[in-house]
Order: C-alpha cells, then structure tokens, then sequence
C-alpha cells in the first residue's frame, strides 16, 4: 500500500490564500493542474511517486490505497481537499469517496465523485479540524466496499484558519452581494450642489431569505407580523402537497392554500410552490399508490393541470420533483420518462414559473450513495439534454454537524450548470440543543449566502403547538430563541443600515450598499426631494441623479 506522510505544522501564512470556487463536472483525458499548486501536498509528484517519506504500512484499520497519511494537523482549521479520480478494470463508472480518518474519530465522508474508466473525473470536498490530531489518513475507497483500481492525480490539500475561511465569505459576500453607489445632487440649471444633506434607507432587499410556514400563521396576527418584518419569501410546508389538496380522488380542496396566498400576498411576500409530486410512497395519497398504470398517467396530469392552472402565476417555483433520487415511485410506474413528462407538463402549464428538482443529503453529507453531487448532476444533465425546462437546483439543507469545505465544494460542482441554487428547506437537527443549533445554523447560512451561485435561502421552521419539524426561530409566544437571534443578526448584518451624510465639493455622495431597493431623501436650504432607486447586482457603480 502507497502512503504520503506529511508534516503540516507552520504551512498557513497569517493572510491565507483566496478560496479557488474551480469545478469540473466532465470527464477529461487529462487532469487539470492541482488547486493551491497542491497545497501541502504540492510535494506529491503523481507520475513520479512520493519526494515525501512513504510508509509500507500505517495501523489504522481497514484503510485502502492510494492514501495520505497526515501529522500535526492545526486545529480550527478547514481543509479544503480536491483530487483528479480514475479507476481502471472492468468496471464503467463507480462512486469513489475520499474518507478521512483520525485517531480520534470514526471514519467519515469528505467528498465524492462519480468516477469513469479510461478517463479523470473531479472530486472537490473537504473537512474541518476542531482539536489538533498527530496522526489522520485521507483514502480513497468504492463506496459499495468492493475492491477496485483507483488512480488519482493533481490532489491538493489546502489548509484555512477559521478567520481565512470567513474572509473569503467576507470577500464574496462584498462583491457579490453588494454594489458601489453614487448619488449626484444638483440644481435644475445642472449646477453641482455642495453640502446637501442626504439619509439614505435601504427598504427592501433583493436576495430572497425566507421561511416555511403552515395553516397555523391563518388569523394569528402576532406571527403574521413577526414573519413579515423578517421574511420576503415565504413557501407553504403541506398546504400544497397532493395528500392535503385531494385527500380523496376527485374531491379538490384548496382552501387552506388560498387562505396561506392571501397572507402573502397582502404582504408582498413572494412564494415558492412545493410541491407537485413527491416520489416517496409513503406521502403520495393512499388512492394514488392503488392505481392501474393508465389511472395514475390520468391522474399526475389532472394534478398538475388543478393545481398550476389554478394558481398560475402565483408562485415563483415549483418543485416539481421531490426527492426523486431517493425514491422512484412515479418512475416505477408510469417507466422512466416519467419525470421528464412530469416538467414538460408543468412547463406548459406555468412558463414563467422556474421549476425545481429538490433533494435532501447533496449538500449536507457525501455519505449518502444515493445523492452524491455527481448523482444529481447527472441527472439535471438528462433534463437539460432532453431540452426540458427545468430552472433549478434545489437543496433541502436539513444538518446535522455542517461540514463546510464539503458544503462549499458541493455548491462549486453545482455551480458549473449555470442553473440558480436554491436552499430549499434548512434547518438544523434537533438532536442538538438550542444554542448549538444556532452556532450551526448561522454556519451554514453565511456559508450559503456568500457563494455567488446561491439564489435564494428558505428555512424549514414553520411554527405549530407541538413544536417545528427539527427547529424553531421563536418559541409558541414568538420570543427568539438562539436559532432566532442568530437569523436576527445575520438579517441585520445583510441589510445596509440607514446612512447620513452630505455630497462632497462635487454635488456627489458614495456608498456600498447590499442590493435592493432604496430610499433617498435630499435636503438643500428650503428645497427638497424624496426618491427611490433600485440597486442590482452588476460589476460598475451605480449612478443615480437628483435635482433641486
């Protein structure tokens, strides 16, 4: 067995490198250059073997080659770990993991890659490091434990103080999330005003950050408010599902979807669909699963036909497949073009609704073998190449333990299918207590809103008397608790605060500012003007003119 023995100690500068967001979801004959030239492992020449000290053995169990064998790694620390995989034999195509074990843990998943015969394909993931370990192995194995050959090449370990990792959010969520403002303030005559009193108040945001909520929000004015000052999306968490709209074959009922709609509406709060199928026997409605073949092809299109013809145009998304990596019960059906028809229908239905596959496990783990990155993008390319209107990724986000190199990663693979990103239902596992829920949940959500390819984040914490699926933000009397303070803070922190100032000595004032929408009130002696101006993303400033 082939092992690389590292030392890492003294390998992270105080500035740190800028984080590479490079993917690659296609099978190449060559592999790229490593990222971070290798990082530590710059060392490691793939075609000429080890120039470090390699090791026969290591007593570890159960540990396959080709492997690295890793000392002294610093704790607070994410390493972000990427690799070049092939296999060889008979075999076409295998999901290979990269697994990282340590003296004091168990083995654990740190990225995945569907890996093809006779050509490289990339895997991209990582891990975080809390305590300092003397001694952990990085190995790569077939997830279905069975032997094979496995080449890799261009592998790159590079290491990131958690003050690094979040500048590089920083980074990001500076030029992507915001943009560089000038107000210029004149007379009519086009005379540049000086000293001209300006506030400038930002009143509504263009990123949608938003919640699940259910039937329990209906005349319950006190959430009613508490959700509106905080949320401008919102997505119903049952009300839709084909097991509440049609308990019973033929007998429709929408009133509590309408009455969730009229909310929303009244409060201009944009809302997803969700959702039209989902694949999973066990919520598809007890009439359904007894159906004949031709029966149920009657009954998906008179769903869809009910359901998005009467709400056309309401709202912004439908997932249109639920969790279909994970169960196929339409797919056994009804063959396996089912869910293509299913999006050409709805498509039809509601063209200018953006249509979603969602799917849980892509983001939060690569241990599950049936939702690994390249699983889903296989099969969004299907959709694609059969020309079917399919406009989004969604990505449940339902953790436990964020692992956020991984996290990263996975958002970076998905990013190279041009498609928008949504996190569609996150939430935190309520096998935790509150106050670590709420260190994990403001994690992932600065990690989500600082990747440029994310457009949208909603969680799942729809309020009900017995509780919330896995997480609260309030209690029943709408006080926060952690989960809620640490959602306060961040909407805080993602919002430009009201700015006073006055133009310079020529007729101009400037700012950087998140994106939305905006307020400005300019004061000159006795003249004065109210206005507004939408800040979109886009790389130049943005000029806005005033006249007095």
């Amino acid at each position: 067995m082939l092992l690389l023995t590292i030392e890492l100690d003294g390998l992270i500068n105080a500035d740190g490198p800028l984080y590479d967001s490079s993917a690659y979801t296609e099978c190449k004959t060559q592999p790229e250059d490593p990222l971070y030239n290798g990082g530590v492992l710059r060392n490691y020449d793939h075609h000429n073997g080890f120039n470090q000290k390699t090791l026969d053995s290591v007593t570890t169990p159960e540990i396959f080659s080709p492997a690295f064998v890793l000392q002294n790694l610093n704790q607070a620390t994410k390493y972000s770990f990427s690799s070049w995989v092939k296999i060889n034999g008979k075999i076409e195509s295998a999901i290979i993991r990269a697994n990282f074990w340590s003296e004091n843990s168990s083995f654990k998943c740190i990225g995945s890659v569907l890996a093809k015969r006779g050509c490289w394909s990339f895997l991209k993931g990582g891990f975080e490091i809390h305590s300092p370990l003397n001694l952990s192995v990085i190995y790569f194995q077939n997830s279905e434990d069975s032997g094979i050959d496995i080449s890799i090449a261009s592998s790159s370990l590079q290491p990131f103080t958690d003050q690094q990792w979040k500048s590089n959010q920083d980074y990001k969520i500076n030029s992507e999330r915001k943009r560089a403002v000038t107000i210029h303030v004149s007379a009519k005559n086009g005379t540049r005003l000086q000293g001209a009193q300006i506030i400038v108040d930002q009143i509504s945001k263009e990123f949608p950050f938003g919640s699940a909520i259910a039937n329990t929000i209906l005349g319950n004015l006190s959430y009613q408010k508490w959700f509106a000052e905080r949320f401008n999306v919102a997505v119903f968490e049952n009300e839709l599902k084909w097991y509440t709209t049609e308990p019973e074959q033929g007998k429709l009922n929408y009133t509590l979807a309408d009455q969730m709609l009229e909310f929303v509406r009244a409060n201009q709060i944009a809302v997803r669909g969700h959702n039209i199928f989902w694949e999973d026997p066990a919520y598809t409605p007890a009439w359904v699963r007894n159906l004949t073949s031709d029966q149920l092809q009657s009954a998906v299109n008179s769903r869809i036909q009910s359901l998005m013809h009467k709400y056309r145009g309401d709202f912004i998304h439908w997932d249109v497949s639920n969790e279909m990596l994970h169960f196929d019960f339409y797919e056994e059906k009804l063959g396996q073009n089912a869910t293509l028809s299913f999006f050409e229908t709805a498509h039809k239905a509601d063209p200018l609704a953006t249509l979603f596959m969602n799917e849980f496990n892509v983001v939060e783990t690569c241990s599950d073998v049936k939702s690994t990155v390249d699983t889903f993008i296989s099969r969004l390319k299907d959709l694609k190449r059969d020309d079917i209107r399919m406009g989004g990724i969604g990505l449940e986000g339902h953790f436990s333990v964020p692992n956020l190199p991984l996290m990263r990663a996975t958002l970076d693979k998905l990013a190279t299918l041009g498609l928008p990103i949504w996190l569609t239902e996150v939430d935190i596992s309520k096998s935790f207590d509150k106050q670590k829920q709420a260190v994990y949940l403001e994690q992932v959500l600065r990690e989500a809103f600082s990747h440029p390819s994310v457009n949208g984040i909603m969680l799942w914490s729809a309020i009900h008397p017995y509780g919330c699926y896995q997480m609260c933000l309030t209690d029943n009397d709408l006080r926060n608790l952690p989960t809620g303070d640490a959602v306060d803070k961040l909407l805080q922190e993602w919002n430009t605060r009201e700015i006073t100032n006055q133009t310079d000595e020529y007729g101009s004032f400037s700012f950087y500012g998140f994106l939305g929408e905006y307020k400005v009130s300019v004061r000159y002696g006795d003249r004065f003007s109210n206005s507004t101006f939408s800040l979109l993303k886009g790389d130049e400033t943005k000029h806005f003119n005033i006249q007095l």
